[in-house]
């Protein structure tokens, strides 16, 4: 396994921004080691730090609406049946839409960094019928930090780039604390302003 995730990585490393933005939209390899081998990349001279954070942003961005748009055209018939080939199960989808149904659209920022609902959160929103303009604007908002944090823990890696996940994991519960926070924040004032 590791031996073919070298094999990608090369490849997409070949093709600069591109092969980020690739990287994150073909999902083949988990969004955090396309990051922190990005990272390596600038930490190597390879690529700028903006131009990465630019490419990870919209590769992240398009994954997520091409889940999105799954969900509002084939529903959860559809994605019963081909999500295995996403690497989306049956506990994803129903956690997710459990997520959605209580937390409503503002969860598509704060479930990004939810490991067990960080993809599958994008097809109850398609399924809802949730604006794609106001999705995909909470799915770029909650993409520039997650990108930023990643390339720069392979930044500062470097050589060791492919212990990311090692070093970010004290990071995730905190960061998803946050998150949920912010979530949290959001459904109150919602809440609120539903009711004046």
């Amino acid at each position: 396994m590791h031996e073919f995730i070298m094999i990608v990585l090369d490849w997409l490393a070949s093709l600069g921004y591109i092969g980020i933005a690739l990287g994150l939209m073909l999902e083949v390899i988990p969004s955090e080691i396309v990051l922190g081998y990005g990272g390596y990349m600038i930490s190597q001279g390879s690529i700028g730090f903006i131009g990465a954070v630019v490419a990870g942003t919209i590769g992240g961005t398009i994954a997520q609406l091409l889940l999105y748009w799954l969900g509002f055209y084939g529903g959860r018939p559809v994605l019963e049946k081909y999500g295995k080939y996403l690497l989306i199960n049956q506990h994803h989808l129903d956690v997710s839409e459990k997520w959605f149904r209580q937390y409503g659209p503002g969860v598509i920022f704060s479930a990004r960094f939810i490991p067990v609902v960080r993809h599958a959160i994008s097809i109850p929103a398609g399924i809802a019928g949730m604006s794609a303009i106001k999705f995909t604007l909470y799915t770029i908002a909650a993409m520039i930090p997650w990108t930023i944090f990643f390339l720069y823990l392979g930044m500062v890696l470097g050589e060791n780039w492919s212990e990311i996940k090692d070093v970010a994991k004290p990071y995730i519960i905190p960061i998803s604390i946050i998150a949920l926070g912010a979530g949290a924040v959001y459904l109150l004032a919602a809440r609120k302003q539903n009711k004046k």
